[in-house]
């Protein structure tokens, strides 16, 4: 039976696991989250779970029928919950980038409407926050933004502290479960240059403790990041951080948390 990466009294992380037999779901005090980023178009093996968790670039270069594959693949999951936010490559979805010519509102509006067709069973966030409660009855609140700082070309990005500043703000203080795209500085970020590619921001707007009530934070990105860290016993309030880019990994990190 596989180990947890780390386990307390209130949260246990697997992020390596036989996918064919993935450890058992501890319980009916517990919500299990499977987190997932990163998938670009491609299809991959997904344990089950309460909540089914995409951190971004649900596509590989932004066309609508890249988008559709990866709709199509995530409302097939059996995961009662499933919540996902945008990322970079998510070209079609980002009206800034339509607006700005390199797409046409053709592929905007079709994105739009796939959005809409999955919205039953695929809950999409831009930056907004969504409720939802588990068939065990515990209410969660979770917030999602697609932005990325400027690196190359591709959508939801912003350069500057003022403009980041301006996005992470939106985060409301009672959010409990964080999407973003992008790792905070520090935190599971490090490229294969070894230099830390997260937002310094986010990671000062997380420190604050009106965000004191966020346990789990997902994201990506950072492909070769891929991984898991939760604060020190030494901090009050412990907060899981998940970067849980696919692609340098088959395997979806598991996040149990007790309710």
């Amino acid at each position: 039976m596989a180990l947890p990466t780390f386990e307390s009294a209130t949260s246990r992380v697997y992020t390596a696991y036989d996918i064919a037999d993935p450890p058992p779901h501890p319980g009916p005090a517990w919500t299990r989250f499977v987190c997932i980023s990163d998938t670009h178009s491609r299809i991959y093996k997904v344990p089950p779970g309460d909540v089914l968790l995409h951190s971004g670039d649900l596509s590989s270069w932004g066309s609508p029928k890249q988008l559709e594959k990866t709709l199509k693949w995530l409302n097939s999951l059996p995961h009662p919950t499933k919540i996902v936010i945008a990322g970079n490559h998510d070209l079609c979805l980002d009206i800034e980038w339509i607006e700005g010519g390199t797409m046409g509102t053709q592929e905007y509006t079709q994105s739009l409407d796939l959005i809409k067709r999955y919205g039953k069973r695929i809950k999409y966030l831009e930056y907004e926050s969504h409720r939802f409660t588990t068939k065990r009855g515990r209410t969660w609140e979770v917030y999602g933004s697609p932005a990325v700082p400027r690196y190359v070309p591709g959508s939801f990005q912003y350069e500057g502290t003022i403009a980041a500043q301006a996005i992470y703000s939106r985060i409301p203080p009672s959010t409990e479960i964080l999407l973003t795209h992008t790792p905070p500085h520090g935190i599971c970020d490090e490229t294969k240059r070894h230099k830390r590619a997260g937002c310094p921001v986010l990671t000062k707007r997380l420190a604050n403790e009106d965000l004191n009530c966020i346990r789990l934070h997902v994201f990506g990105h950072i492909h070769e990041a891929y991984g898991a860290y939760v604060t020190p016993p030494e901090v009050p309030n412990e907060r899981v951080s998940v970067n849980a880019a696919l692609p340098n990994s088959d395997c979806a990190i598991i996040v149990d948390l007790l309710n």
